[in-house]
């Protein structure tokens, strides 16, 4: 399904996400600004690629879309449905049952005290699924689906490794058939051996059931693999949507650009595009476009006027006064920010 057309499986809609910030104190009014005015749809059987600095609302993304946070304002729809204005057991037995979630670390995800049997079993019977021997079998078919031998059903999570532990978290996002699963860097606790092992499994996974996924990582590599279409943040904001295929040569946001430079080996130059200054406090984002006091491409405009986000071809979406120019090298945009700095 193209996710420009049709009804999407979940769209998110101008959606905020503020939190008082904890050094205030109990009397603060500051405010921290996790997610401000997120647009986003996912189509059934999608894949997309969420990347970005430590920081700037990826995780809180991930945790609004499966329903574990509640937005401050705006509007998230599933499957049509507006998820926060329906009673609670709906959204309990709609979303619990038909979304997943991959966190990042396995170790502290599951319940060390629990078999893997019953870790897996959980979520059957608290949504009643099938007999108990049904639910039994379930068990069964999960750690055959995620490549465990029936073996680890009587472990904790202690035994097993990290990898094996990651394949069993895997295993209970879908242990109810899932339309979506939202995966929150799944393999950053992981050692790098084991690292592509679980990618390749979600790979198949997606594949063989046919999931829509939302792929979180700091990996900018792994997201262009694993995704359709990749999205980028910074500070609360999504700044450009654009196709993975398209990623980074033909990508228009300076922060875009900068962040995909600075993964060695990925594009043709080692020095990554220099950006000036430190990211702003989430507390106090500056006016205008929340990227303009690092980026080399800003003027008057960008301080004054929040950039609207604009449609271009073959479904990218961009939130920039001053987008670099379409299949702009490296080694060109080096230069510009150069003379600037």
């Amino acid at each position: 399904m193209n996710p420009t057309t049709g009804t999407p499986l979940l769209e998110l809609a101008d959606v905020h996400v503020v939190h008082r910030a904890r050094s205030g104190g109990i009397f603060s009014r500051d405010r921290v600004y996790a997610l401000t005015g997120a647009d986003l749809t996912v189509a059934a059987g999608e894949t997309v690629g969420v990347v970005g600095e430590s920081g700037c609302g990826k995780s809180t993304l991930a945790r609004v879309l499966v329903a574990l946070q509640r937005p401050t304002a705006g509007t998230i729809r599933f499957r049509g449905d507006d998820v926060w204005s329906m009673p609670e057991s709906w959204r309990r037995r709609t979303i619990g049952a038909t979304t997943g979630m991959i966190f990042q670390d396995p170790s502290t995800a599951l319940n060390r005290r629990l078999p893997v049997r019953r870790i897996l079993r959980d979520p059957l019977d608290v949504h009643r699924r099938g007999t108990p021997s049904d639910r039994d079998r379930r068990v069964r078919e999960l750690l055959d689906l995620v490549g465990l031998p029936s073996s680890c059903a009587d472990l904790v999570p202690g035994q097993l490794s990290g990898g094996q532990r990651q394949r069993v978290a895997i295993a209970r996002a879908l242990a109810l058939d899932p339309a979506l699963v939202v995966a929150d860097e799944p393999t950053s606790a992981l050692d790098v051996s084991v690292r592509a092992q679980i990618l390749n499994l979600l790979l198949d996974l997606k594949e063989q059931l046919g999931l829509a996924m939302v792929f979180v990582s700091h990996d900018i590599q792994t997201v262009r693999r694993m995704s359709d279409r990749v999205v980028t943040m910074y500070l609360g904001r999504i700044v450009e949507q654009a196709p993975a295929a398209s990623v980074p040569r033909h990508a228009r946001h300076p922060y875009t650009r900068a962040l995909f430079s600075a993964t060695p080996g990925l594009l043709s130059p080692i020095e990554p595009i220099p950006l000036s200054g430190l990211v702003p406090s989430a507390t106090r984002p500056p006016s205008g476009c929340p990227f303009r006091t690092r980026c080399w491409k800003a003027d008057e405009t960008c301080a004054r006027e929040l950039p609207a986000m604009r449609d271009l071809a073959g479904g990218h979406r961009l939130r920039c006064h001053h987008p670099v120019q379409d299949g702009a090298t490296d080694l060109e945009l080096i230069s510009q920010a150069q003379e600037r700095s």
